[in-house]
């Protein structure tokens, strides 16, 4: 299941220092897998595939969307086109959102962040940046 796990957060937010090998790199840390980079921290998050970004994968994104401006959606090495219901789900929640690569997802981000805009990211972890 994709939903992000308790056990694996950073308290903050923090832009990300790199990507790529399975992982991020961000505040110091490296992380193997997806992420979810929200305004209550960086959570481990269990998509690996577009398939598996769904509503209830993103639940914790729908919880925080009052202090979310934009957020991303990154699907993997190559953009994917989501489900439309899935969309329309987020819209409903309030949300701007942009869906892209998870190289672009995450270079987005971090220009958002530097310009202290409300952005949140669901990044599918990527081999090569």
């Amino acid at each position: 299941m994709a939903e992000p796990r308790d056990t694996a957060h950073f308290p903050g937010e923090a832009q990300l220092d790199a990507y790529g090998n399975g992982g991020f790199r961000f505040a110091d840390m490296s992380h193997k897998g997806s992420i979810l980079c929200l305004p209550s921290g960086i959570w481990e998050w269990g998509a690996a595939t577009p398939a598996d970004i769904t509503a209830e994968s993103l639940a914790k994104v729908v919880e925080e969307a009052a202090n979310i401006e934009v957020f991303l959606i990154g699907t993997g090495e190559t953009h994917v086109h989501l489900d439309p219901a899935l969309l329309q789900f987020l819209r409903e929640a309030g949300l701007r959102f942009d869906v892209m690569a998870t190289g672009p997802a995450a270079r987005t981000y971090n220009a958002l962040f530097s310009d202290r805009r409300k952005v949140a990211a669901a990044l599918i972890a990527v081999e090569n940046p």
